[in-house]
């Protein structure tokens, strides 16, 4: 029944080798299209079990492109293609004889989707071999590991998350699902661009950012610590169990009864924080000794009616220190299980610490299709991650996974005769137009989104969708369940270019505004489990009787396509993180870490929210139905682990690098200090010869690990690090410095010039000098996607929330005595604070 899905009918040749590109093309085919994956004679560049799942759904074929043979079959079957996909460096494609700009020439429907490791006006770095290691190292990925790196002294540091190539997948599939869209109105195809290193910054957002002047109370006890330490040239050697008593108690790991761990992530929401307090019976005792609850945790910090309250992130140490005592306590008390299940049952964010492994076989994520099993030719019964985007009502057709098929030329051939037309023709068009072309058109033009969404994840769904032309109006509730940290920083990045209206829309006239809004709008998001839908009026009855053709998406953290024991768990980033795995890879399995980057999964669920409602908008356009479009943190959480997230019976151990003493995967893959700095190279055992070559490495293919790793430390010790990455480019052979991102923000940053700075290479900065807070604010620009023909925004910076209360409301014709009576009633308010960002 794949012929139903959403993609059924699009034809897709997928060059792509090692991760970025073919999990496009895996994407695309779990969606329902036709994808002929091509690999050169020899098989697939990295030999790896991964590929069985990035070319599920695919028939797989073996051309070579360097004979004109092979070159005419691979031309033959892009002449019927839809989407071409390559992730090369910049020209090696074309140097094949696969020429994107010819073809599009010929077909103007054509899209054709470019991933490589740097940008193709890089000049710098676009002929480096970028490895997944290299441009990590080279984007600030393995010198900025977070607070908890720093005080350990682990810097840098090593992570094997393919995280650049996760980002890269969800902008791409994102950016030709919206092409796929607008060729459907307009009848032109796209050439896009999504360089990786640039995806990686766009997902380190939170990482680099920089907000001059923030008040004091949203520092937090490690950066007290950071600063203390070097205000007196302490040095950074804080110990694993040193470090738990700097981190606030509602956002830290527990040891529990069984010796097993558990994360609790519920700092900055009052609700969340007192339950977790009522559950492991602390509240009334803590309450007794003075706890202290402020109401308003919007108003300045001088004006408290107390020092501080649960729900506000950070805590002061003194109440810090006395609630994470009495949490240890708590904890050890029943087991992890025990704790996951009494925390999801009750509505708090907390998740054991399991292994990937654990995650892969979880009976939750199997019964909800989080995990599906494919029967794949070389390795039998196979676990593997269920799509990654999904749609209500075709969760069995999606979860029927099949498996990659071998082939040839005439089977591709037959595979892509059954594509289905696009709506309209160029050709035709251009005829009706007297052949005029929209110049730099925005894909999402005249789109309205209506965004209920909250924290990270949510709001970058729709912030995503506004850079393409999409007008997004952010409804939150007159009084923020979350303290500023958490409803005001973090909108810095994820607000942008959005109308704020608060409102509470339980109210009678709240519902009745909330309707209006819907009538107007094509989507409607938000992140919730799927237990809020019905209380909240979000119901697909509901929204369909308000507007037939609203597309309703839907975020929350232990979705899957198909209902499971956990589905109505609430839950963060960070307790997927414990949940699958990747704190236990990260920090080691007795000293489970969260993974450094803030939003690592958030950042990318909001794209995968993107496209999903991209996909659900090409669908509406293309049939007229209009779908409830879902993603997930735990799908997301897949995707990051992509490399691991698998298992078979003949698989080894899952002991690819972990904690902190992790430098690399090998001693040829590996972090290395040269005379001025780090180094990250990154060879195999294919460049033996090539090594050999140099002086400096004779005798390396001889040696044992542990002399191979000495000898080139010796070696690289002796050089900078230009001098090493010049010798090992020429050779073909993978290295870089390892950069901050500090570093990258210093060099690349620039005055707000309202571009998106997509011509300036991989890496671009915008420093808002007159940002809305009144606080200069430097971030990286919404720049990884980069079509060729259709545009994009720069998108203004945040507004305060409520700045545009009274504008939306006028829009839907409501008088201004109307709405002055809404506000003065409560219905509706024009700010949480009178401060943008309290102090």
């Amino acid at each position: 029944m794949r012929n139903t899905l959403p993609l059924a009918g699009i034809n897709v040749v997928d060059f792509g080798q090692y991760i970025a590109g073919p999990a496009v093309a895996m994407i695309l085919a779990d969606l329902g299209a036709n994808v002929v994956h091509i690999d050169p004679l020899c098989g697939p560049m990295w030999d790896d079990p991964a590929n069985a799942v990035l070319n599920r759904n695919k028939l797989c074929i073996e051309l070579d492109l360097k004979t004109s043979e092979g070159r005419e079959k691979a031309l033959c079957l892009c002449a019927t293609a839809d989407i071409i996909i390559e992730n090369f460096r910049p020209g090696k494609l074309q140097g094949l004889g696969i020429d994107f700009e010819s073809l599009r020439q010929a077909d103007p429907r054509l899209i054709t989707l470019s991933v490589p490791g740097f940008a193709s006006n890089d000049t710098l770095r676009r002929e480096w071999k970028a490895t997944e290691a290299i441009i990590s190292a080279t984007s600030g990925v393995y010198a900025d590991m977070g607070f908890n790196r720093l005080l350990m002294g682990c810097n840098p540091s090593f992570s094997p998350l393919a995280l650049g190539s996760a980002y890269a997948t969800t902008l791409a599939s994102s950016a030709v699902s919206l092409a796929l869209y607008a060729r459907e109105k307009s009848g032109r195809g796209d050439h896009i661009e999504v360089p990786i290193a640039s995806a990686l910054m766009e997902g380190l957002s939170y990482n680099s950012i920089v907000i001059e002047g923030l008040p004091e109370r949203y520092a937090t006890m490690r950066e007290h610590e950071i600063a203390r330490r070097r205000e007196h040239g302490l040095e950074m050697d804080v110990t694993y169990e040193e470090l738990q008593e700097f981190l606030d108690p509602f956002f830290r790991t527990y040891e529990c009864k069984d010796g097993r761990f558990f994360y609790v992530v519920c700092p900055s929401h009052r609700n969340h924080a007192k339950r977790c307090l009522q559950v492991a019976g602390l509240y009334d005792e803590l309450v007794d000794e003075g706890l202290p609850d402020v109401e308003d945790l919007y108003l300045p910090i001088a004006e408290w009616d107390g020092e501080t309250s649960i729900g506000v992130y950070p805590l002061p140490k003194k109440w810090a220190d006395i609630i994470a005592e009495k949490m240890k306590r708590a904890f050890v008390a029943k087991t992890s299980e025990e704790w996951g299940q009494i925390f999801g049952e009750h509505g708090i964010p907390g998740a054991p610490h399991r292994s990937t492994q654990e995650w892969m076989g979880n009976p939750h994520n199997v019964e909800s299709g989080l995990t599906v099993t494919v029967n794949d030719e070389n390795y039998g019964e196979m676990k593997q991650p269920g799509p990654f985007v999904w749609f209500e009502g075709m969760g069995e057709e999606l979860c029927d996974v099949s498996p990659r098929q071998y082939g040839d030329f005439n089977d591709a051939k037959y595979l892509f005769s059954f594509r289905s037309e696009p709506t309209l023709n160029i050709a035709s068009l251009d005829q009706e137009q007297g052949q005029q072309d929209d110049n730099n058109p925005l894909w999402l033009d005249g789109v309205r989104v209506l965004d209920l969404t909250n924290v990270i994840a949510g709001p970058h769904s729709t912030g995503f969708l506004a850079r393409f032309g999409a007008k997004v109006t952010k409804l939150d509730p007159t009084k923020s369940l979350y303290d500023p940290l958490i409803g005001v920083l973090f909108s810095f990045l994820s607000n942008c270019g959005k109308e704020s209206l608060l409102m509470d829309m339980l109210t009678d006239q709240g519902k009745t505004i909330f309707e209006e809004l819907v009538k107007e709008s094509d989507v409607v998001v938000i992140n919730a489990p799927e237990r809020q839908v019905e209380a909240l009026g979000l119901s697909d009855a509901r929204l369909k009787a308000i507007n037939p053709n609203v597309i309703f998406c839907r975020l929350d953290c232990f979705g899957g396509p198909k209902r499971g024991e956990k589905t109505d768990y609430i839950g963060y980033d960070d307790i997927i993180q414990a949940n699958s795995g990747i704190m236990s890879r990260f920090g080691g399995a007795q000293t489970p870490e969260e993974h450094a980057h803030i939003g690592t999964l958030d950042v990318n669920c909001g794209f995968a929210g993107g496209l999903s409602i991209a996909v659900a908008l090409y669908h509406r356009e293309r049939t007229g139905q209009a779908l409830r479009a879902r993603t997930s943190l735990s799908s997301i959480s897949n995707l990051a682990q992509i490399k691991y997230s698998h298992e078979y019976a003949s698989r080894g151990p899952f002991n690819e690098p972990s904690g902190r003493e992790a430098l690399g995967y090998h001693s040829l893959s590996h972090i290395y200090p040269t005379s001025d700095g780090w180094l990250y190279l990154d060879a195999s055992e294919k460049d033996f010869v090539t090594f050999e070559l140099l002086k400096h490495f004779r005798g390396v293919s001889v040696c044992n690990e542990t002399e191979r790793k000495a000898l080139i430390a010796n070696a690289l010790r002796k050089q900078t690090c230009d001098y090493w990455i010049n010798t090992f480019c020429e050779l073909d052979i993978g290295a870089a410095e390892i950069k901050s991102i500090e570093w990258l923000r210093d060099k690349y940053s620039r005055k707000s010039d309202g571009k998106v700075g997509s011509d300036l290479g991989s890496y671009a900065f915008s420093v808002y000098e007159d940002h809305p807070s009144g606080l200069e604010t430097t971030t990286v620009d919404h720049y990884s996607i980069r079509p060729s023909h259709a545009g994009i925004i720069a998108l203004k910076p945040t507004e305060r929330f409520g700045t545009s209360s009274r504008e939306v409301l006028s829009r839907l014709s409501l008088s201004d005595d109307a709405i002055q009576a809404l506000i003065n009633t409560g219905v509706v308010s024009e700010g949480w604070s009178d401060a943008f960002i309290p102090n």
